[in-house]
């Protein structure tokens, strides 16, 4: 099976919105009033995750069907346009997404050519409740109503969906989504983003404590496999007053082979531990190899102080800019600037400057891991304050450890340097004691 990028995807959909009928109709019967409750049908559909970073959460839409005239429209709140500002509103946390429409069996057929599943619940809601639902849809996909202000985790093409529902439902969805969730936001990342181990490790660096509270299901559906989840289970009263299900059918449009999210976080924390303990420990042994007189080993503890500082210094950079100049609410008091921050770019040059033996390179790269050694070993102590209670332990567990063995290796080769100074002058004194005494 093709499979295609997110910007493709993003493409393929927006030429659908122009091209389908459904477009070119402009308003459909159901917003105009024509429609009858009966000859309507309001379908959930959820598509799983796909490969790329933006596709790794999956998507949901609403399908609206007039069966009388034979009409369908997809409403997808996934959209958004590509231009000059798109970046940079994206980096100011000011990114607008905007609702639209499409041909139904194109979506579907576009979303299994990328190997995503395609399934589809139709909601069980009495005829007035299809008109309220369509209307609404209708309504929000005209150009004055269609855009909206993206927020990863509260507001989202998944989220307006779930308002919908419940709105339709007079509020008896978010009744049982007040219940606990079985997990913060922070370990649901964690499990939608185990597919990229690196990049779910980024993630995790650059989001603050917010995402570590206690969770209610209604916030768990920024999800769309949640949402299907709780839409499933949820009962309505039916048309003789007995409870039924929200569901009146499902079914699969295209069942991929890709394997689900995990139901729960992969404990890569000791993996992680191991690979920061390793790096610090490779700093400790290209010292002890370079005071052997190796320029090889010089040379590559520079180089390691290069690649750690980038790899580590531009994260650290980015959360203290987005906490002071974006609207990303996820990244601002972050405790991880306890273990990288724009210091530690500081190793960048300085390791550059190592690799040809400079003196003052050394002295400075001692004093900047000393500091970044610090403020980590201060980031862990202050975990005893309530205030503290951010989850970056397995940050702590990689980075710490890098830290401590960086300034080891430069801090132990001062510390030899002095006993070395003072053991010949201890040798001058004990050779003095005999002569006087012999005097």
């Amino acid at each position: 099976m093709p499979r295609l990028s997110s910007l493709t995807t993003v493409c393929l959909l927006g030429l659908l919105l122009l091209t389908s009928p459904a477009r070119a109709a402009s308003v459909p019967p159901w917003g105009t009033g024509e429609s009858r409750g009966e000859d309507l049908s309001i379908w959930l559909v959820t598509f799983s995750p796909g490969d790329d970073v933006f596709a790794w959460w999956g998507h949901g839409s609403l399908v609206v069907e007039d069966r009388a005239r034979q009409m369908q429209r997809l409403y997808n709140y996934g959209m958004y346009s590509f231009d000059d500002e798109t970046l940079v509103r994206f980096a100011k946390g000011r990114l607008e997404f905007w609702v639209g429409e499409s041909s139904v069996n194109g979506t579907f057929r576009l979303y299994k050519s990328l190997g995503r599943d395609v399934r589809v619940q139709e909601l069980n809601l009495t005829p007035e409740q299809r008109v309220k639902v369509a209307k609404r849809l209708a309504d929000n996909v005209l150009p004055e109503n269609r855009e909206y202000l993206y927020e990863h985790y509260s507001d989202n093409c998944v989220t307006r969906l779930r308002d919908m529902i419940d709105s339709a439902v007079g509020g008896r969805l978010s009744e049982a989504e007040r219940a606990p969730a079985r997990m913060n936001l922070r370990e649901h990342t964690r499990r939608y983003t185990a597919v990229n181990p690196p990049m779910s490790l980024l993630l995790d660096f650059m989001m603050n404590d917010s995402i570590d509270k206690p969770i209610t299901r209604r916030e768990e559906a920024f999800l769309p496999d949640e949402l299907e989840q709780q839409v499933a289970e949820l009962k309505v009263p039916g048309a003789d007053g007995q409870p039924v299900s929200l569901v009146e059918r499902q079914w699969d449009y295209y069942a991929s082979s890709r394997p689900r999210p995990p139901a729960t976080p992969p404990n890569f924390g000791p993996w992680i531990f191991a690979l920061g303990v390793l790096l610090g420990a490779s700093a400790l042994g290209l010292a002890a190899w370079e005071r052997r007189g190796s320029r090889a080993a010089r040379i590559l503890l520079g180089v390691e102080n290069m690649v750690v500082g980038l790899v580590l210094g531009i994260p650290g950079l980015a959360l203290v800019v987005m906490w002071i100049g974006t609207d990303h609410v996820v990244t601002h008091h972050n405790e991880n600037l306890f273990l990288a921050n724009p210091v530690t770019l500081l190793a960048v040059p300085y390791g550059l400057r190592l690799t040809w033996n400079s003196v003052k390179a050394r002295a400075r790269l001692k004093w900047v891991w000393g500091f970044l050694a610090a403020t980590g070993a201060l980031g862990v102590v202050l975990k005893v304050l309530p205030w503290f209670d951010q989850d970056n332990w397995r940050l702590i567990a990689l980075i710490l450890p890098i830290s401590l063995g960086m300034a080891g290796a430069f801090w132990l080769d001062r510390l030899r340097a002095r006993v070395a100074v003072r053991e010949p002058a201890a040798t001058r004194e004990g050779a003095q004691v005999p002569s006087l005494k012999a005097s």
